[in-house]
């Protein structure tokens, strides 16, 4: 069964819960904008994985990295900040290799000197530094239609140019709003998303 169009950019699915357009009727993107997207998230190790899968995507589309986002995972240990900045020539190698994953060498290297900077960072100042970039609730209107969903804001210039002042790579303002949505810094759910908080 197709999607309801209830209002422009927001469908009803099946399950009669309405959410924003862009999720479309794939079950995976269903359970990711359910369950994760726009959801506050928290700790360094994640939110270091959750800036090197949005490095990766830069070019692509988000569903193309969900889908390899279990082998992402398993060959960078769990996006463990301490174990890839221990990463060398041979795991670059290794990991071009790998069908699993987006073989991009740029992007590999990038996550590879990123995961360097967050081990030199005192324990949760990743997630400090993130965070400080966040869109308190209320301080814009929530979105009606996926027109009125920026994408870079005055937030995430800052946090790109904070960013690559420290070093960090694959950062880039529309890469650093793409973040703040997934992690919940912003809430761009739809007005009438069962999601919206």
């Amino acid at each position: 069964m197709s999607p309801e169009v209830v209002r422009s950019d927001l469908v009803v699915e099946a399950d009669g819960l309405a959410r924003c357009g862009w999720v479309g009727a794939d079950p995976e993107y269903i359970r990711y904008h359910d369950e994760e997207w726009g959801q506050p998230l928290h700790g360094d190790r994640a939110l270091f994985e959750k800036m090197s899968l949005e490095g990766f995507q830069a070019g692509l589309s988000w569903i193309t990295i969900l889908r390899k986002r279990p082998r992402f995972r398993e060959v960078f240990e769990g996006f463990e900040p301490e174990v890839v900045a221990t990463f060398g020539g041979d795991d670059i190698e290794r990991l071009m290799a790998d069908a699993g994953i987006v073989r991009n060498r740029a992007k590999i290297e990038a996550t590879i000197s990123n995961a360097r900077l967050v081990a030199d960072m005192a324990a949760g100042n990743l997630d400090a530094l993130l965070w400080s970039f966040a869109v308190p609730p209320g301080d814009r209107p929530r979105p009606t239609v996926l027109s009125e969903v920026p994408a870079t804001t005055a937030a995430s210039d800052a946090l790109s140019r904070d960013l690559r002042r420290r070093g960090f790579r694959f950062v880039g303002p529309t890469t650093m709003y793409a973040l703040m949505q997934s992690a919940g810094m912003v809430d761009d759910h739809l007005d009438g998303c069962w999601r919206a908080a």
